[in-house]
């Protein structure tokens, strides 16, 4: 049984999430988050045979509240 953990960037696109990255390494995967403007998350996540068991998100940076209308 395959098991492995990565870090994922996941940005947002429209009301959409989508990955736009992973790394193996927290490091890495930090600082590129932090390299990024755009409404982000940082996630560890663990897969089990290429399926995903757990996903904890470990920061979400960006505009985190909606714009008022203006």
């Amino acid at each position: 049984m395959a098991r492995w953990e990565q870090y994922e960037i996941w940005v947002q696109n429209g009301e959409k999430w989508e990955m736009l990255a992973s790394f193996q390494d927290f490091e890495v995967a930090s600082a590129v988050a932090r390299n990024r403007s755009s409404r982000m998350r940082l996630i560890h996540a663990s897969y089990e045979d290429g399926t995903v068991v757990t996903k904890d998100v470990l920061a979400e940076l960006g505009a985190t509240r909606p714009e008022a209308p203006g």
